[in-house]
């Protein structure tokens, strides 16, 4: 039979998925023999049936009975006798920590007889008359429905009209009187009375905790932390002790070191005559934890030991809630606390030098988000305003610049020394100047893996996405919200980590850790921890750590930041700017010659970029991806020029060849769905000269690079390819014009051939792509998109949301890789292709080669390598590290 309940002497903190993190966690205090309030918990399980049945098991009640039986010979009291009643408190304890999502209920027991005895054995009629009105408002609201909101207006008019400055000011029969304002709220609001029968208290409290789990502000905070949907959460049961009972009794909350910085020492806050509510509520004012040493000297000494076990025996930072009640100190809870991402590095370090814990469970206890927070500048919090606007935080950081309109005015700006923030209803690749040139972009449209967001990330830009309270006005130069209006260069400050928008400049305070990246400068305390756990996550990971840099500058600042190659070199990037109109020179071309001159003339602005990236990654590996994007995204917009001409002609004008020839040029490119049509490796089949243009480029860098005494490593990849023959016929054109250069130059080039798996066919036929291809690198963006079907630029902002609070996506499968669906594609191409080829190098390209928990799944799926932008190389290195640790209890690592 399955047992839904477990006193606190039965259980432990390896517990936790079946009694909760606040169940394990007492009982292992229970334990090591700290003063812990008697109780038991019922467990995730008869939650989890409760949930999917609406009922509770049925056997539950019955085992429920049985234990508060057990509960009560030990107290020597029963739950609602009229004299020294026990009183119990009803809690939520999830396996996952879950601070104020779900529900409490303190007090059940009391009844309009019981209260009287409590009275009376307390020797407190306050005390009781106060412990009453708290169990009927929290049951009240919790139990019953009853806004919350209702009952704070009671008590708040009660004080006023007896001119009570705060709750302890009132007497025990305002009190009385609240209970009776309280009970007659309930009738009126609900059309039934608070129930009288402890025993009825008892099972409603359970089962509203159970219902807690489902609530609009659990739900929320779940998506926001990733905890699962379907883990329910345990009910706590224990015996209550009062805080509330005079000057020698209180509440507190402890930490034992400073979750903000991790420095040793006691950490809290006390507050005399009170429950523990009254210490996180804020009604009154609390005093340190170290002002408990004077008031209570003997109870603060015996806190003071019991936190050194519990950090001893839990090895790490702790947090606590204590309850004194007439001199005698009470453990209500602990657990392992919360801290910033400073503190985690900060502790990993210091408790690793204490022999508490190895290296490898410090660097387990480090993470990448935690890592990036640390390296993007921030706003001083004190010191800003109200925000304009609020969007998605897309990619993270603080930036302060002028308000620009357009890609040009950003970098003549800029140029001039202006630090400017490019403001776009919109990006497209036409803004990657204006992008580059700025401090941060804010978009009124789009989600977090649009042109903006995804680009920004690429370079480590402060980008705040899809503000739709901006109403932006291209055409006047300035965006309203409301009624604020902000003109072009207007000074305005973007939070990329918060997704919020300020007037003016606001303050920033340097992040310390990216300086250290920039320049490999150690200093004591944030630094030395973060350089530590660097160093131990390099010497364990197995993953290499390269990077997606499309410029010398990117594959520099790459390097310095660890990166072991790049891992994808954009060429199309390269063609944007002033070499646009070679582009459409190569379009409009009506012959051969044309089209030969065009590219002839790239060529050279090819070469000089190749060999940029691979002197700046000498000796480490670049992969240099063909062409990808349709060519139409070279020419001026459909629409525009359809405009213009037609505006031309309506004034009597003649339109421009070029415009004319252009517009016949983006009609014949057109199609409905560009992104599945001409590109990639299609564009080099029908394209005459472009593969050999490209190709040849990089074969001249690296005979120039060779020339020059270097040790140029580049890779050839080719995007897109859903069939053999398609690879095999473009590595033959590649080989060829490898050939020629080696020939012609007398330098031996040897560039490995591989292809980019971002199609599921591609995935699904590898075994025979690893034929033709040297190596693998999965374009995770692109194989995410043609596996769901969705189109990354519309999808997010439409339906996404809808889908997270649905519960269909944890996340979006752009940002953490779709494990069962696009994850097992991944799985199936690793195993066939080095079935056919052994040797074959696998890496990943896409944006999730940045993401922590795809990093984790990357390196279980037995890839080589993961590439990312050079601002996530160092998260990834991180990350790569922590995945290679073993499992705990195990002696290998997670593949």
């Amino acid at each position: 039979m399955v047992r839904y309940v477990y006193d606190f002497a039965s259980g432990g903190r390896d517990m936790a998925d079946l009694l909760g993190g606040k169940g394990a966690n007492l009982a292992e205090m229970a334990r090591l023999g700290l003063p812990v309030p008697p109780g038991f918990t019922v467990t995730t399980e008869a939650c989890r049936v409760f949930l999917a049945t609406g009922s509770e098991p049925d056997t539950l009640a019955g085992e429920i009975a049985e234990h508060l039986a057990a509960l009560e010979r030990a107290a020597g009291r029963r739950l609602g006798q009229p004299d020294d009643p026990l009183l119990l408190s009803v809690r939520s304890g999830a396996r996952f920590s879950m601070p104020g999502m779900m529900e409490t209920i303190l007090d059940v027991g009391l009844d309009d007889d019981s209260v009287l005895g409590l009275a009376k054995t307390s020797g407190s009629e306050r005390f009781a008359w106060d412990s009453y009105r708290r169990l009927v408002q929290m049951f009240g609201s919790t139990v019953m429905g009853v806004d919350s909101a209702l009952f704070e207006n009671a008590i708040a008019g009660l004080k006023r009209a007896r001119g009570a400055k705060d709750d302890l000011a009132l007497t025990a029969a305002d009190l009385a009187e609240l209970v009776r304002i309280y009970k007659d709220l309930i009738r009126r609001e609900t059309g039934e009375d608070f129930p009288q029968s402890p025993a009825e208290q008892l099972g409603r409290a359970v089962r509203a905790v159970f219902t807690s789990w489902t609530g609009e502000r659990a739900r929320l905070y779940r998506r926001r932390e990733h905890i699962p949907d379907d883990l329910g959460t345990a009910v706590t049961v224990q015996t209550m002790v009062f805080g509330n009972l005079g000057a020698d009794s209180g509440s507190g909350v402890a930490f034992t070191r400073d979750p903000a910085t991790g420095r040793t020492g006691l950490y809290g806050d006390y507050l005399a005559n009170a429950q523990g509510e009254d210490v996180v509520a804020g009604i009154r004012n609390t005093v340190p934890l170290t002002a408990l040493e004077e008031l209570d000297p003997v109870s603060y000494g015996r806190l003071r030991d019991h936190m050194g076990t519990l950090e001893a025996h839990y090895r790490d930072l702790c947090d606590i809630e204590f309850t004194i009640e007439r001199g005698r100190l009470w453990m209500l809870q602990t657990r392992v606390g919360k801290r910033t991402a400073g503190a985690a590095f900060a502790l990993a370090a210091e408790l690793a030098d204490e022999g508490l814990i190895t290296a490898d469970e410090g660097l387990s206890r480090v993470d990448g988000d935690g890592l990036a927070r640390l390296m993007f500048p921030r706003f001083d919090t004190s010191a800003v305003g109200t925000a304009l606007a609020h969007g998605l935080p897309a990619s993270p950081g603080a930036a302060v610049g002028a308000a620009v309109f357009d890609s040009a005015e950003a970098v003549r700006r800029a140029a001039a020394g202006e630090d400017v923030v490019l403001v776009r209803q919109e990006t497209t690749p036409d803004d990657l100047p204006g992008m580059i040139a700025a401090q941060a972009v804010l978009t009124s449209r789009g989600g977090k893996t649009s042109h903006a967001a995804v680009v920004a990330r690429g370079m480590g830009t402060v980008c705040v996405c899809g503000a739709e309270e901006l109403d932006v006005d291209l055409v006047a130069r300035r965006f309203t919200v409301g009624d604020t209006v902000v003109e072009e260069g207007t000074v305005i400050s973007v939070d990329g980590s918060e997704g919020a928008v300020y007037p003016g400049a606001a303050p920033l305070v340097a992040s310390e850790v990216m300086r250290y990246f920039e320049t490999g400068e150690r200093s004591p305390g944030l630094v030395e921890s973060v350089a530590r756990a660097m160093e131990r996550a390099d010497g364990v990971r197995t993953l290499e750590v390269r990077a997606n840099a499309d410029t010398p500058e990117d594959a520099a600042r790459a390097r310095r930041f660890g990166a072991q190659g790049v891992g994808l070199c954009r060429t199309e990037h390269m063609f944007l700017g002033e070499r646009r109109k070679l582009v459409e020179a190569m379009i409009l071309a009506r012959d051969d010659s044309e089209r030969e001159k065009a590219l002839s003339a790239l060529l050279p602005l090819q070469r000089r970029d190749f060999i940029g990236i691979l002197e700046a990654m000498d000796g480490l590996p670049v992969t240099i991806r063909l062409i990808d994007p349709p060519l139409h995204e070279f020419l001026p917009d459909r629409t525009d020029l359809a405009v213009r001409l037609a505006t031309t002609e309506a004034q009597g004008d003649v339109p421009a060849a070029h415009d004319t020839e252009l517009l016949d040029a983006v009609n014949r490119m057109h199609e409905e769905n560009p992104m599945l049509g001409l590109r990639g490796v299609r564009l080099g089949l029908v394209v005459p000269g472009l593969v050999a243009m490209q190709v040849r480029a990089i074969a001249e860098a690296v005979v120039e690079r060779t020339r020059a005494g270097g040790s140029p490593r580049a890779e050839i990849m080719v995007p897109l390819v859903g069939a053999v023959e398609e690879l095999r016929i473009e590595r033959a054109e590649v080989e060829r014009v490898l050939a020629e250069v080696s020939e012609e130059s007398g330098v031996p080039v040897r560039c490995p051939v591989g292809t980019m798996i971002e199609l599921p066919r591609a995935a699904l036929t590898a075994g025979r792509i690893a034929e033709e291809a040297e190596f693998f690198s999965f374009g995770t963006n692109d194989l995410t998109q043609t596996t769901w079907g969705f189109s990354r630029d519309d999808v997010e902002a439409a339906f996404f949301s809808a889908y997270l609070d649905k519960g269909i996506f944890a996340t979006s499968p752009f940002e953490t890789l779709d494990r069962d669906g696009v994850g097992r594609l991944v799985r199936i191409a690793v195993d066939e292709g080095r079935a056919a080829r052994p040797e074959l190098k696998i890496g990943v390209c896409g944006e999730h080669g940045g993401d922590p928990a795809s990093v984790h799944f990357f390196h279980a799926a037995g890839l080589d390598y993961v590439s990312c932008s050079p601002f996530r190389v160092p998260v990834a290195r991180l990350e790569a590290g922590r995945a290679a640790l073993p499992e705990p209890g195990t002696g290998s690592d997670s593949r």
